[in-house]
């Protein structure tokens, strides 16, 4: 596809699968918004894109995904600019270390992962509506099927049975299925929504994590992707026609992939939603 002045969003695009995804747009020719949370990480990964690809049309929106009220001033910022939003990359992520609360009272991993692309993706919909064939790429991960055998509608911000991993792999469940839904109220519509497992890549992941998980991930990183190939199938899902007319899938590898069953359970999907419509105060 011919990504030529096409407007498109990708969240934590400061380091990592973020940054390597808005170098590639650029690069391509896309008009690219990177919403980051910190600025000078920002402005420092904004003026290396713009001196490797040689293209200028990279800006930044700052915006805390665990900050719902920071979601919303971000998005009218992007609506004040733009009319239309081709692509929308909801690729950041946390691993925390213990369990917090955000300033609405959310479990962090869930508001930043699940409720925050939620949220900017609703806000930003008309924008989406408005592009000819926009696109929508969660990031989700294989962690999933760790959040699978405890999803609980009543239980998502784990005030029980809580742990890092659990609330990561719980947070991630939510992405797949917040994408089979939305490819659902989408489908009379020119817009897409697919969402992806990149891989266990060496990123910044797990900088707010435990000792024991920063550990961890020390050990794995030789055998880690780098984020350059981290970013492949998000890009493959932004930019290939080969993936025009597909959505409400879940890929690995540039592959549809089946995900634990309960990701595609309609009823079980539609009630994500409707809690999460309340979580954020849409509904």
């Amino acid at each position: 596809m011919d990504m030529t002045n096409k407007v498109c969003l990708v969240t934590g695009a400061n380091s990592g699968i973020g940054k390597e995804t808005a170098k590639t747009l650029a690069g391509l020719g896309a008009f690219v918004v990177m919403l980051c949370r910190n600025e000078e990480r920002a402005e420092h990964a904004r003026q290396e894109i713009i001196g490797q690809t040689g293209h200028t049309g990279v800006e930044v929106i700052l915006a805390d995904l665990a900050h719902q009220y920071d979601i919303h001033r971000a998005a009218e910022q992007f609506r004040e600019k733009f009319e239309a939003l081709d692509v929308l990359i909801n690729n950041a992520g946390i691993i925390p270390a213990k369990r917090e609360e955000t300033p609405e009272g959310i479990e962090k991993t869930l508001a930043i992962n699940h409720l925050g692309p939620f949220l900017l993706t609703n806000l930003l919909m008309e924008q989406l509506k408005n592009a000819d064939h926009a696109r929508i790429i969660n990031v989700a991960s294989e962690v999933h099927r760790l959040g699978a055998p405890i999803f609980d509608i009543n239980n998502l911000q784990l005030q029980t049975r809580y742990s890092p991993m659990k609330a990561y792999g719980l947070s991630k469940l939510c992405n797949i299925m917040f994408t089979h839904e939305l490819a659902k109220r989408l489908s009379d519509t020119t817009v897409t929504a697919n969402c992806l497992h990149p891989g266990v890549v060496n990123t910044r992941l797990a900088s707010d994590a435990s000792w024991l998980m920063k550990l961890f991930y020390f050990i794995g990183t030789p055998f880690m992707r780098s984020p350059k190939k981290g970013a492949q199938t998000s890009l493959y899902l932004a930019i290939s026609d080969e993936v025009s007319g597909i959505s409400g899938q879940y890929f690995k590898n540039k592959q549809i992939t089946a995900p634990a069953s309960i990701a595609f359970d309609d009823e079980l999907t539609e009630k994500l939603w409707k809690r999460s419509e309340t979580l954020t105060g849409l509904n």
